[in-house]
């Protein structure tokens, strides 16, 4: 009949000192026999229940994948859909955050708690990484669920908020440090790399992969074309003419310093690229973090390096001074007081066309911006974090209030 509550069924009984037990016998998921009592058949038949479902519970999780073999899968469908450089830094991510620390688990065991230790090492990057990492793990855990692969979610109980590094607002460099920074590096590599940084704000991959059909320096207004992407794979690069984004394929002119600069670099240059190996050939990561190194060591920022005596590798602390020689290379200066990345480069640029009036639009176009908040979350900080210039423009709307408020 239905709704009827089903008997319990019959079990064997057995006396234990003196009490008598409801006893019956089942193999587990190895395969052994084991006994559960109870002191009714209602009692042993809820431990049957309960046992069963925890069997078939452990059998689904032995099913599971590990986390390192469902993420190689997720990467893989991933692979047909995204960018190949999203696809780089995912897979990064994937590596050093989710496959690290719980590759060796199976999915279906990898609880809430398991995902927030995780996450720990990913909070001391960046608010940016932290983010980013968060969100892979919510990805591959909701496609598993989706594909059930797993019965429960553990990372809808995760928060999204970042406790990690708060990312320092980017400072632009002044005029008077791309002076130095520019005479530091003069006759150097790294110039035409920074010089393209500075004045038509280019993105590392960018400048990377920019060649020389794509400079026109012999028309009435000299102006580069963004058409190409760089990024390594192992280290080899790899050019790409899919872009970061749509907006990121723009026209930018070219002021005169930075024409002039790429006429003389045009004449030496026996490459189709503009920032060419000896080889003529693009840079490798390796070969980049060389020609950055021009930079870094002519810099008073404190460093660290090893030196092996008598077999014995010895920890060396660099502490330099502002305007003496480097102990070890005479034409080495340290020259540059003053934080400065490949990214700041092109801040400075965007920030510069900000303070020279230029409306947000064109910024957005000639940053290569395809989201227009980017654009004015900057153009807001740089343009109205301005107390002088914010002083004089209250006082002129307050002085007009005041004047209405004595004609009433």
């Amino acid at each position: 009949m239905a709704g009827k509550r089903q008997k319990a069924p019959d079990y064997g009984m057995v006396q234990t000192n003196g009490t008598a037990y409801y006893r019956t016998r089942m193999e587990d998921t190895d395969g052994k026999r084991v006994a559960l009592y109870g002191k009714t058949r209602d009692e042993l038949y809820s431990k049957v229940l309960t046992a069963q479902d925890e069997m078939e519970s452990r059998a689904f999780r032995r099913m599971s994948p590990t986390v390192k073999e469902y993420c190689e899968k997720w990467l893989l469908m991933q692979s047909v859909q995204v960018r190949t450089t999203t696809l780089t830094d995912y897979r990064s991510k994937v590596k050093n955050y989710i496959i690290k620390p719980l590759g060796h688990k199976r999915m279906a065991d990898v609880t809430t708690d398991d995902i927030r230790m995780a996450l720990i090492p990913a909070s001391r990057k960046s608010v940016s990484v932290y983010k980013s990492v968060h969100i892979l793990y919510r990805c591959i855990f909701c496609a598993a669920k989706e594909s059930r692969v797993i019965s429960e979610d553990p990372t809808i109980y995760l928060s999204g908020k970042a406790g990690g590094v708060p990312q320092k607002d980017k400072i632009p460099l002044t005029d008077h440090q791309v002076e130095v920074l520019l005479d530091a590096v003069r006759g150097l590599p790294p110039y035409v790399f920074i010089m393209l940084g500075l004045y038509a704000g280019l993105r590392r991959e960018e400048i990377l992969a920019l060649k020389w059909d794509a400079v026109f320096l012999d028309c009435d207004t000299p102006y580069l074309r963004v058409c190409r992407a760089w990024h390594t794979e192992h280290n080899r690069p790899v050019i790409l003419t899919e872009l970061k984004t749509k907006a990121a394929k723009r026209e930018i002119p070219l002021p005169d310093c930075l024409a002039d600069c790429l006429r003389e670099a045009r004449k030496t240059s026996a490459s189709e690229y503009v920032v060419a190996n000896r080889e003529g050939e693009p840079l490798s990561y390796t070969q980049f973090k060389r020609l950055w190194k021009y930079v870094v060591t002519r810099s008073t920022k404190e460093r660290h390096y090893d030196r092996y005596v008598d077999g014995k590798r010895i920890r060396h602390t660099v502490r330099p001074t502002l305007g003496e020689k480097a102990a070890y290379n005479g034409h080495v200066v340290y020259s540059i007081d003053f934080e400065v990345t490949p990214h700041l480069l092109r801040h400075t640029y965007i920030t510069n066309l900000i303070h020279a009036s230029v409306d947000p639009k064109t910024v957005q176009y000639l940053a290569g911006h395809e989201n227009s908040k980017i654009t004015m979350d900057i153009y807001a900080k740089v343009k109205y974090n301005r107390p002088d210039e914010l002083a004089g423009v209250l006082n002129k709307a307050f002085s007009q209030w005041d004047a209405q408020t004595e004609s009433i």
